[in-house]
Formats: C-alpha cells, structure tokens, sequence
C-alpha cells in the first residue's frame, strides 16, 4: 500500500516536471557596453536633476496656478528622450530664481522715490 502511494507521487511528480519543462521561457543575457551604461547614468542623472527643480515648492505652485497636475509633470519627464531632457534642463537652468536684477532695482527705486515725494522719508536731501 505504501509503496503504491510513493509511486503514484513519484509519477506524478515526474509528470509535472516533464511537463513544465516545456513551459520554460529561454532568457538571453548580452554584455553592456561602457558608452551604453554611461549614457544610462547620465540619463538618469538629468531625470534626477529636473525632478528635483520640479519638486520645489515656488515651482510646484505655478504648475498648479498654470493648471498642470505636478505628479503627471513627473510622470511625463520620465517618458523623455535624453535631447528633450537635456532641452528642458537648460531652460529651467537660465531661469533666474528672484527675476531679473534690473527690475528689482528699478522698483526699489520708484518706491523710495514716491516715499521721498510724499515726505515720508529724506533719503535724497543730502545728494
């Protein structure tokens, strides 16, 4: 009795391997080349760098005010090509973080200008 419930499990054991050897997928394995792994990293280094400028608060703010979902900006940059990252990258590196130096200056001045006309201040009574 017991060595026909072995051999039934035996059977059925070698039943089941046989069976799914034919169910095994071939995988093919090549050798990377150092311009492609270089290329992969310096990928995934401009990603990383949009990602995070995108992931500041001040530019998270205008996404929404522009009426842009940040998480599906995020989603998209991943989807790039290495050119269009390279592009963006670019644009987002020539923004200036506090606007342009000129026009701050020149509102600086219109509005000590208008507190000196008003009399609130004397900053020009010694020039």
């Amino acid at each position: 009795m017991r060595s026909i419930m072995l051999r039934n499990f035996v059977v059925r054991l070698v039943s089941l391997s046989l069976l799914s050897l034919g169910l095994a997928q071939a995988s093919s394995a090549a050798m990377i080349g150092t311009q492609q792994a270089i290329q992969s990293e310096a990928r995934e280094a401009q990603i990383s760098r949009v990602e995070t400028i995108l992931a500041r608060a001040d530019v998270a703010e205008q996404l929404v005010k522009f009426g842009v979902d940040p998480l599906a900006v995020q989603e998209r940059v991943g989807n790039m090509t290495s050119a269009e990252l390279l592009a963006m990258e670019g644009s987002l590196n020539k923004q200036v973080a506090g606007g342009d130096a000129i026009a701050v200056i020149g509102v600086v001045f219109l509005v000590l200008l208008i507190l000196e006309l008003v009399g609130i201040t004397d900053i020009f009574k010694s020039v």
